[in-house]
């Protein structure tokens, strides 16, 4: 019975000795990140019958239990993937709101500026210095809707430099993962009941992690690994094989930087549909549902402006007496064939209507029999047996192969390429045919166009169509920081009640540690008096 007693302390001990371990590890970890509080799992050690009864024989540590909720789990990483994409999101457009209103940078103030100096003009036609201004204020004009043009650039190339970087990220993760399901299926194939609970947390939180990048889908297996899913069904992990994101150049637009899938030997451009969520989804968003369309708006008043101010000027006629040239350098259309078209394949646009511009890019493409032009902005398809067509404002003529296709940008650079045509005061067509210096009527007719509808088939001025741009953005900006809030504080309540199960309370912790104390103590207590118990009787026996 000594024995017995001092096989229960001893047991009682070594439950004590790993309690105070747990919690030891517990405690030093609390402020790990991704970590989950573990806890000691005892069973009653089996009794033995002696007869009179079972007596029992102390106590087994059946597992160390890591506490988790795969729901809580989730829904955490479902709020982090919408958070991380919504903040990208707005990020971006907060820029360009803040650079479109603000009055020292808008186009509105330099738009009032040049055809307030027209309308000198048309007061002082003769009038060099008069003249001289409208010229400059033209440059100031020009200046703007470069600037403008410029920083757009410049956030383009920021997305660009962005999706190097978080595909990279996203790669990165995915090969840990995959390195992690290696070594947690091998250790549970081992041991199914006792999971690498510090594995386990590593990798939830490189779960968490590669949602903050990309939004996942995870299944978990019958041996314990992780098989990752991104977008509709794109497996970018699979058991302890992990595949690859990475960034390269669009095979349609050479400038724009696509999203690949696959492995060293071999990778697929993935459409920006099917990378949702996450900083990556949120910057691909950005910049088709948002930059895009700024972009080519911005070029569409840009070309508009150009065109129809210079067919004006033409009509008119300078202070030598001579017909009047253009007065700016219209922007063309730029065109990018597809990476795979065959060797002869060319395409020359130009543009025949600029108020017929829809602010839309196109794709042109032949399947041997006919060329289907897709307006890109509603999907609308137009059908031609044959070249040159004209669509939209736009002639297109060129030649192709079955299987060809090019894709169109008619504005999207035309706010940095504008600029202006004369630089001889003289070259200003102020006047009409009756002519001379104090001819004023072209001028007039020059200033009219300030408020003339001009673009989307003459149904709205410059300035008009500047303020809508300004008011979409704004309202836009508006619309994503009202879901940033919302998807913010539904990240930190899901991240609260995750914590609230799992994270590390370290009140609770210092009360384990005193009752496994006092435990390991009352353990060694036992196993001292079995001790004692077993000398008395070796003294009998002598």
């Amino acid at each position: 019975m000594g024995s017995s007693v001092l096989n229960i302390g001893k047991t009682a001990l070594n439950a004590a000795q790993i309690g105070l371990s747990t919690t030891g590890h517990n405690i030093a970890n609390a402020s790990t990140e991704g970590y989950s509080r573990q806890e000691v799992v005892q069973t009653t050690a089996m009794a033995q019958n002696f007869g009179f009864g079972f007596v029992g024989q102390g106590t087994n540590v059946a597992q160390i239990k890591r506490a988790y909720s795969e729901i809580l789990t989730q829904q955490v990483n479902n709020a982090q993937s919408n958070n991380s994409a919504n903040s990208a999101y707005v990020s971006q457009m907060s820029q360009i709101d803040n650079m479109l209103a603000d009055s020292s940078t808008g186009l509105s103030p330099a738009f009032q500026q040049f055809f307030a100096s027209v309308q000198a003009l048309a007061s002082n036609p003769s009038d060099a210095a008069t003249r001289q201004a409208t010229l400059s204020s033209a440059q100031s004009l020009v200046n703007q809707f470069s600037s403008l043009g410029q920083r757009l650039d410049e956030l383009r190339s920021g997305v660009n430099t962005q999706l190097t970087s978080l595909t990279g990220q996203a790669s990165s993760y995915a090969n840990q993962i995959a390195q992690l399901n290696d070594t947690i299926s091998k250790s549970l194939a081992v041991d199914n009941i006792n999971p690498p609970n510090d594995l386990l947390d590593q990798r939830d939180l490189l779960v968490n992690k590669l949602n903050q990048v990309v939004k996942t889908d995870i299944q978990a297996q019958q041996d314990g690994s992780y098989n990752v899913f991104i977008g509709n069904g794109i497996p970018l992990v699979i058991g302890n094989t992990s595949y690859q994101l990475q960034a390269e150049s669009s095979p349609t637009d050479p400038s724009r930087l696509a999203v690949s899938y696959g492995n060293a030997s071999s990778s697929t451009i993935l459409g920006e549909n099917s990378i949702v969520g996450g900083a990556l989804g949120g910057l691909l968003q950005f910049r088709s549902g948002s930059l895009d369309s700024i972009q080519n708006q911005l070029g569409q008043i840009a070309t508009v402006f150009a065109s129809t101010f210079n067919a004006q000027h033409t009509a008119g006629y300078d202070a030598d007496g001579v017909a009047g040239g253009n007065f700016f350098n219209v922007p063309t259309p730029s065109s990018f064939g597809h990476a795979n078209n065959s060797g002869t394949a060319a395409l020359t646009t130009t543009i025949s209507d600029a108020t017929a511009l829809t602010g839309n890019d196109y794709s042109i493409a032949f399947d041997g029999t006919n060329y289907n032009i897709t307006n890109l902005g509603d999907s609308s398809v137009q059908s031609f047996g044959s070249l040159p067509q004209t669509v939209d404002g736009l002639t297109i003529n060129g030649t192709f192969a079955a299987g060809d296709s090019f894709l169109i940008q008619p504005t999207r650079n035309s706010a940095t390429a504008i600029s202006i045509a004369i630089n001889d005061i003289d070259k200003i067509a102020a006047a009409d045919a009756t002519g001379g210096s104090g001819n004023n009527v072209n001028a007039q007719l020059l200033a009219d166009l300030q408020t003339l509808g001009t673009l989307n088939n003459s149904s709205i001025n410059y300035e008009s169509a500047f303020a809508k741009i300004v008011s979409e953005v704004g309202n836009k900006t508006n619309e994503l920081k009202v879901t940033g809030a919302a998807a913010e504080a539904m990240l930190e309540q899901t991240l609260a009640a995750q914590q609230s199960q799992v994270g590390v309370n370290l009140d609770e912790e210092a009360a384990n540690l005193l009752r496994y104390q006092q435990a390991y103590q009352a353990a060694g207590k036992v196993m001292q008096i079995a001790s004692s118990l077993f000398d008395t009787l070796l003294t009998i026996g002598r």
